[in-house]
């Protein structure tokens, strides 16, 4: 069935099987990416829950059963370019129509550069950079067309340069970075841009970035005492500090409802607080008032 599958009652095949506006998110197989894919479903989006490897999905089965609403689950790889293209266009095939675009697949990665290896570096770029370009740019001829949004995740790494995430800072900082240039030009074909900054949080995202502690540290090198002050000051935080991936999820679901949706969004007074030291501007509208008088009409 053209790589994915339905957890609902509603035939496809025609743009009547929506019955919300039509909104699809990459990387539902846990954390925030499921919890959104739930929360936007039970908000009244036709919701299609994209992951990489479809073997992954049970748990977002289960919990859109919990929750008693259908979601539309299909296989995207964000790093494949035709992977994207595909999912996006069969969509739009199937549902007559694309709303929104939730760029949600991401993963961690610690190391430093000196010690890190080339191949692991590129693939967190990869995957948390250009992932969101692909989809975006499958994206927008179909999003012009409904005047649509686009809310894709970045982190307060993608503010504030944190030690040993020299890679995943990187490409925050690079999706940070492309979605504030690209904004003002998307606005002008009315297509609203937000990227969304959590802090810790509470999720699979950290085991999922593949983290062996003992492997880190054999091969620290000169770096070793510093790195484990590091692990230990972030284990403490996320012990104490981390947030509930719904809330996060709640928050993007918020901003896909919002009439004029900020370019920034914290997700909780502590994120906007640490971002605040290197942000004054924390909902970004200072920085998008000034780019789009370069792109608005004389």
């Amino acid at each position: 069935m053209k790589g994915y599958d339905m957890i609902r009652a509603v035939p496809l095949g025609t743009a009547a099987a929506a019955a919300g506006p039509v909104v699809v998110i990459t990387g539902t197989s846990s954390g925030i990416g499921l919890a959104t894919a739930i929360a936007a479903a039970r908000s009244g989006w036709t919701t299609v829950a994209t992951l990489r490897d479809p073997q992954r999905a049970e748990n977002l089965r289960r919990g859109a059963v919990r929750a008693g609403v259908s979601v539309d689950v299909r296989q995207l790889d964000v790093t494949d370019v035709d992977s994207t293209s595909q999912c996006i266009k069969g969509v739009v095939e199937d549902y007559g129509r694309l709303d929104a675009l939730v760029n949600n697949a991401g993963a961690g990665h610690i190391g430093t550069v000196e010690t890190d290896d080339m191949e692991s570096f590129r693939a967190c770029v990869d995957v948390n950079f250009f992932g969101v370009v692909h989809t975006t740019r499958a994206a927008m001829p179909h999003l012009r067309a409904s005047r649509g949004r686009i809310v894709t995740l970045s982190s307060v790494g993608g503010v504030v340069g944190q030690p040993f995430n020299e890679a995943y800072c990187a490409a925050k900082f690079a999706v940070e970075g492309f979605i504030e240039a690209f904004a003002p030009v998307a606005a002008a074909v009315d297509v609203a841009l937000t990227v969304v900054e959590p802090g810790a949080v509470d999720s699979e995202f950290v085991a999922n970035a593949g983290v062996e502690v003992s492997r880190l540290m054999a091969d620290a090198g000169p770096y070793r005492d510093v790195l484990e002050r590091y692990l230990a000051r972030t284990a403490e935080q996320f012990a104490t500090s981390a947030q509930p991936a719904a809330e996060v999820a709640q928050v993007i679901v918020d901003v896909l409802g919002m009439p004029r949706p900020p370019l920034r969004v914290q997700t909780s007074a502590w994120s906007t607080d640490f971002v605040s030291c290197k942000l004054a501007d924390t909902d970004g509208s200072a920085v998008l008032s000034l780019t789009s008088g370069w792109t608005a009409d004389a």
